[in-house]
């Protein structure tokens, strides 16, 4: 009975947003299939059909019309609220099988495994996709070693297996099995540490793992060498198993046409700022600090290019949406100039801490605070309940004629009840 001091697994969803998307389409199961970013600009989630067509991610969406064409390719624009709800519902899943779980991102997450026996880790990681199969719809690669990079590694080999399953601990053909990974699809290696390991002659995983310390210490940093230590099996870099909360918290998106009117950056301005309220409300975080920023495109014709930002220094902490719009269309209307078109507008919210770190001041009696703060809650209990912006206020507008390009939408949201798929029974 073999027992290794740590079992890592990468649990990684295949083709995610595909994945999310096919869940309530099941026509396009088995067939090519991309979703495009933001106003459907470039590719960032491909099927393995869509692969095999050569559709590289990261292309730009008008490129590979032609191929899209020819081949029947399903195409379908960004739905990040279907996804972030599915991703929620996948790593709730994953916990069920260690308590110990660092969710890296929407789609990744790494597992302790270290309390299972090495001869049963197979089995053990057939279940956990199997589970996560059978109570999510969403297909996994799950990669097993006793690194967070080498885990990596057996990831990138199980989504080429049937089996979709890999466990490196305790494998006897390490060395060929590195060989034949490429520099670039090691973890932590990006595309200038990538060329400079090729100039040096360093092009697959095994090569990097066997150069000298003294070589890499002195060529890379402290990342590289862990990256070498993690490749020969000792770890160096630990499960993050606690959520950190966030420091700063920007929301902004460019615009499906070119704004030039005032009253629609407004509108802009105080939706982003209702949605980063509640990102931080949620955290149980205040603001100390408001920047509000405008752009036009940096790739006009005319290059009547125009770009600026304004910081206000609230008085007060606070996480209050109506206080924070108020600051924010004040500071948009100072940097606001006519007869530019803008592409782009955002806010960032900075000098984030705890709502306990600063207790009540002098004013909070003059300003309602308590009031405030339960009508806060009262907003984002609602919106939770009945899908967001069901509460929202004037300035943020009805129409949003502004909002994001989104022509390939399958408007489908799991949290909302009006977007939910009707089931006709003859």
């Amino acid at each position: 009975m073999l027992y290794s001091k740590n079992k890592i697994a990468l649990v990684d969803c295949n083709s995610f947003y595909v994945s999310c998307e096919r869940l309530f389409n099941p026509s396009i199961i088995k067939k090519p299939v991309i979703v495009l970013s933001s106003n459907d600009g470039c590719i960032i989630s491909r099927s393995t059909e869509a692969k095999v067509l050569d559709i590289k991610m990261g292309e730009p969406y008008f490129k590979v019309e032609k191929i899209v064409k020819k081949n029947d390719v399903k195409v379908f624009s960004s739905n990040y609220s279907l996804y972030g709800d599915i991703s929620r519902r996948v790593m709730k899943t994953l916990k069920q099988f260690s308590p110990q779980i660092e969710i890296y991102s929407i789609d990744e997450a790494f597992l302790d495994l270290s309390s299972i026996k090495d001869e049963d880790l197979l089995k053990h990681g057939n279940k956990i996709r199997k589970t996560v199969l059978k109570w999510t719809g969403i297909p996994t690669s799950i990669g097993i070693a006793t690194t967070k990079t080498l885990s990596k590694v057996a990831n990138h080999i199980a989504k080429k297996d049937k089996s979709g399953v890999i466990n490196l601990i305790n494998e006897k053909q390490i060395d060929k099995i590195l060989s034949e990974i490429k520099i670039n699809d090691v973890w932590g290696v990006g595309r200038q540490l990538t060329k400079f390991y090729i100039n040096n002659g360093i092009n697959t995983a095994h090569q990097l793992k066997n150069i000298s310390n003294s070589w890499i210490k002195k060529n890379t940093n402290v990342f590289g060498a862990r990256t070498v230590m993690e490749l020969k099996g000792l770890s160096c870099i630990s499960l993050e198993t606690n959520h950190e909360k966030r420091k700063n918290c920007c929301v902004s998106r460019s615009f499906g046409k070119k704004v030039t009117k005032l009253e629609e950056l407004s509108e802009s301005v105080t939706t982003h700022c209702l949605n980063a309220a509640e990102k931080i409300r949620s955290d149980n975080q205040t603001t100390k600090r408001i920047t509000v920023f405008i752009r036009t495109s940096p790739f006009q014709k005319d290059k009547n290019y125009y770009a600026n930002s304004k910081d206000v220094d609230l008085p007060i902490r606070t996480n209050d949406s109506i206080e924070l719009v108020k600051q924010a269309l004040i500071a948009l209307k100072y940097i606001y100039r006519k007869g530019y078109k803008y592409q782009k507008v955002g806010i960032i919210l900075s000098g984030l801490n705890d709502v306990d770190v600063y207790k009540k001041n002098l004013f909070s009696s003059i300003n309602s605070e308590e009031k405030r703060t339960k009508l806060m809650k009262a907003i984002d209990y609602t919106n939770i309940k009945y899908g967001r912006h069901t509460l929202s206020i004037a300035q943020a507008g009805l129409k949003k004629r502004w909002n994001i390009k989104r022509q390939h939408s399958s408007k489908i949201d799991t949290t909302c009840f009006d977007f939910l798929p009707i089931v006709k029974v003859a």
